[in-house]
């Protein structure tokens, strides 16, 4: 490893955990700062019993004070605090039970949508402006423009309601099913037409023409050559889009009754649960952060003629 190639990752390890900083200090800033509090909405709660409960979870102290001590819980113990409404419970159990499924659910998605994608790309690709190629470009158009909100909502009335094939609760492996399905359209449609532009792109190099000129069977081109060298977008899209599948699952997990950190997310703004939501959006911003940081890294890894800056 060059010292040129330290030097970047450094930079954007750096990078990385800067970001993650300004999130986890925005979000808590907002939250403070929206009207309101965690025991708004306690049944006839008093105002005693208000300054009793702010002063056991610390958030009767200065609101700096309050930022330093929770700042520091988190980086040296990754501690995001007891939920205020799950009693009982802390929020990285919240958080690691919710991932358990999230996780599942993103990385079967990712896998089947890059698997299915870039099949069907490759094939639109080398049946360019035959039927094929049209009907697969078509599909994934409505893929891609079909929010997933809608698409779930559809797949749930016409799987789970009209024909009863399968279940519209996401809590049973066989109920997964559907929210798979759903998360997993909009990347594969992306990846089917990244995959086509590359690999169309790939097929008019000058090293495509030479080897066909040499004799090299048409398989070795397609496989050895082209589409090899045209995965390289799709390789370099699929970390961020493994993170976007998971923290994008939020809506798609309420639809579908799916147990994962979607659920937990969007109860905990419902209830005003401030640990719950500051631990699950620093999980998913940290996750998202991540991915992006190691598919820039595997850019080198994948093609050595790109430079690092």
């Amino acid at each position: 490893m060059g010292s040129k190639t330290l030097l970047y990752i450094l930079k954007r390890i750096g990078l990385a955990i800067l970001t993650v900083w300004v999130v986890i200090t925005i979000t808590f800033f907002v939250m403070r700062i929206v009207p309101g509090g965690p025991f708004m909405g306690e049944k006839a709660i008093s105002e005693a019993a208000t300054k009793a409960l702010e002063a056991k979870y610390g958030m009767d102290k200065p609101l700096f004070q309050q930022y330093i001590t929770y700042l520091r819980d988190v980086v040296f113990h990754l501690d995001f605090g007891p939920s205020l409404k799950q009693r009982g419970r802390e929020v990285i159990d919240i958080i690691t039970d919710g991932m358990k499924t999230s996780a599942k659910l993103g990385i079967i998605a990712a896998f089947a949508a890059a698997f299915v994608g870039i099949i069907l790309g490759a094939i639109a690709a080398l049946r360019r402006n035959r039927l094929i190629d049209k009907v697969i470009m078509v599909v994934t158009t409505a893929c891609v423009s079909m929010p997933s909100f809608i698409m779930g909502s559809l797949l749930l009335i016409v799987f789970a309601i009209s024909f009863k094939i399968l279940p519209a609760n996401g809590s049973t492996p066989q109920g997964l099913i559907l929210p798979i399905v759903t998360l997993a359209l909009y990347p594969m449609a992306y990846i089917t037409r990244l995959t086509r532009s590359s690999m169309l792109d790939v097929l008019g190099q000058d090293y495509i023409r030479t080897a066909k000129a040499k004799g090299v069977s048409g398989p070795k081109i397609i496989f050895g050559h082209a589409l090899k060298n045209s995965l390289i977008p799709v390789i370099t899209y699929f970390g961020p889009m493994l993170a976007y599948i998971i923290t994008g699952s939020l809506v798609v997990e309420k639809i579908f009754a799916v147990p994962g950190i979607g659920r937990a997310f969007i109860n905990s703004i419902t209830n005003r649960d401030y640990p719950l939501i500051m631990g699950t959006t620093i999980v998913l911003a940290a996750l998202i952060v991540t991915m992006n940081l190691v598919t820039d890294i595997l850019y080198k890894v994948v093609d050595p003629r790109i430079t690092l800056e």
